[in-house]
């Protein structure tokens, strides 16, 4: 009995672990393959002002998220200081999370730089109309900053 006990929380042990190998750090926007930013170098986007996608050549594994990169000069750069890279609110869009208090999936291509940070935006239709999160955030960015870092912070 004792024997049979000992190999039961042994394999649930190793289930465990192996559950944790695995899991995606819901703070990081990332796709179902774990790939953050769906791919694209967010050094890129302040060495280039441009979202390039990145390539898994060269990537690396960041608070349990994969990362890309167009290039070992990228990479280096990012292991040298992911936090002067990483999106704000954690690649979700910048937008949703001041208006709606939401973790909104957003379009890489959608982004801007304020004060070196990283702020990426959904794409979507609005009411029948094409819609840019990003506008509304930049006509009113010190207060949506102010409320989308307060929403994250309590979501966190």
């Amino acid at each position: 009995m004792m024997k049979k006990m000992k190999i039961l929380l042994i394999a649930f042990g190793l289930t465990l672990g192996i559950g944790t190998l695995t899991a995606q750090n819901e703070n990081v926007y990332s796709n179902k393959d774990n790939i953050a930013v769906e791919g694209y170098d967010v050094v890129a986007y302040f060495s280039d002002y441009q979202a390039l996608r990145g390539n898994k050549s060269f990537a690396t594994q960041h608070e349990g998220v994969t990362y890309y990169f167009t290039s070992q000069e990228h990479l280096d750069a990012f292991k040298a200081n992911p936090n002067k890279y990483l999106p704000e609110y954690g690649g979700y869009c910048a937008f949703a999370m001041a208006k709606h208090n939401m973790k909104v999936p957003v379009d890489p291509s959608d982004f801007q730089i304020t004060d070196g940070k990283l702020y990426l935006f959904f794409n979507d239709f609005y009411e029948g109309t094409p819609f840019n999160a990003a506008i509304p955030w930049v006509n009113n960015q010190k207060d949506m900053k102010k409320t989308a870092d307060a929403n994250w912070a309590a979501m966190n």
